[in-house]
């Protein structure tokens, strides 16, 4: 792994300072600014905020309170029979941390204040305890202005998995993996106001990483919250000794990725233009949330569950993307791609039936009539 930690390595004059800050919006922390360590709020909800906080919790001499804030729980299930609740809140719970929920509405949220000893609505800004840090690590809601402003400038970080400025938004590990990225990263940013950008804030501290070969997304989220823990702490006792400064991003460019929330049309495999490494990347960015999906010539969504790459076979002879069949010498259906190699597909679920192996489902799409010269056209 290569880390990039920004330092005040110089000394600087507080009127130099000044002219520093203005024209590079850049944070200095000088020796005697940091003493005492920090009282945390942190926000989060899923396995990747727990993986940070994890590393955040054991490191006992940069905090001397911490707290959670995360989603409530949900009824999900068949008339609300079963209780989701964040992971993030058991952990917390678990350590015996102070575990706070915000509302579940949106709309709602953007008037709830947290908890004490944070709400200081009845002094100015400039007051706000110097102690005061806010720390995210996919949340996956917008802060506004007035949250962010109970804490002190330059203490209102995020950790978040990408090499900025590339793939900022929601979804940075899903986008590289399907793109087929070797390199990623994490970077400790400053939280923006949404107007001022999403994920644009000065860089804390930036680490990369070789994406492992056949990386999901829980796997490389794992490793990715894991140093992006590592990362926040030592930014923050940086912070505390006075060493750390922060940098502006890099313009973004025409050609910067962008990591756009996973939607349902993300997960629909188009064989004509996606190859079978595409979709297996695919699959490996987003099952965890979505099955990639193609849909039967009746018109039914086809779940794609346990896919990888199966070559070419020359001996189904030349067949356009799109078509199907029964491989008894692998126990997979095979589906042609747009490269001209196959994917393999080891279990299948069709609309409103069970997920059965690919022999089981294929007897049974022999019995419908669908077949065509021992094929079966899909998407």
């Amino acid at each position: 792994m290569h880390t990039q930690t920004f330092y005040n390595s110089v000394r600087v004059t507080s009127k130099r300072r000044r002219l520093l800050t203005n024209c590079l919006n850049v944070h200095f922390y000088s020796g005697d600014a940091k003493k005492k360590p920090f009282d945390i709020l942190f926000f989060g909800r899923d396995e990747f905020s727990c993986n940070v906080f994890k590393q955040l919790h054991d490191a006992r001499d940069v905090w001397q309170s911490i707290s959670i804030a995360t989603n409530p729980d949900v009824k999900t299930g068949r008339r609300g029979s079963h209780l989701s609740t964040s992971p993030l809140k058991l952990l917390g719970e678990s350590l015996e941390v102070p575990v706070h929920t915000i509302p579940r509405r949106k709309v709602d949220f953007r008037g709830w204040m947290p908890p004490p000893p944070f709400t200081n609505t009845n002094e100015a800004h400039l007051s706000v305890p110097q102690t005061h840090l806010l720390v995210t690590a996919s949340f996956g809601r917008i802060l506004r202005p007035s949250l962010l402003y109970l804490f002190p400038s330059g203490q209102r970080l995020n950790v978040h998995p990408s090499l900025l400025p590339a793939y900022r938004g929601p979804a940075p590990i899903q986008r590289a993996l399907m793109r087929g990225e070797r390199e990623t990263g994490v970077c400790v940013i400053d939280m923006m106001e949404k107007k001022e950008g999403i994920d644009a804030g000065s860089v804390w501290g930036c680490e990369s990483m070789i994406v492992p070969e056949n990386a999901t997304f829980p796997s490389l989220s794992v490793e990715l919250a894991r140093t992006g823990g590592d990362l926040l702490v030592t930014v923050l006792r940086d912070m505390l000794l006075g060493q750390a400064r922060s940098t502006p991003q890099s313009p973004v460019s025409s050609t910067s990725s962008h990591a756009s929330a996973i939607s349902a049309s993300d997960a629909q495999v188009d064989f004509t233009s996606q190859t079978a490494s595409d979709i297996v990347r695919l699959s490996r960015a987003i099952s965890h949330q979505r099955p990639i999906t193609t849909t039967t010539p009746d018109g039914r969504t086809l779940q794609l569950h346990h896919v990888s790459v199966s070559g070419r076979h020359d001996d189904l002879g030349p067949v356009e993307p799109g078509w199907a069949v029964y491989s008894p010498h692998t126990r997979t259906l095979l589906m042609s791609c747009a490269d001209g190699n196959w994917l393999s597909v080891l279990k299948l679920k069709t609309q409103d039936r069970a997920l059965l192996a690919a022999k089981e489902w294929w007897n049974g799409v022999k019995g419908l009539g669908l077949l065509h010269e021992g094929m079966l056209r899909l998407g």
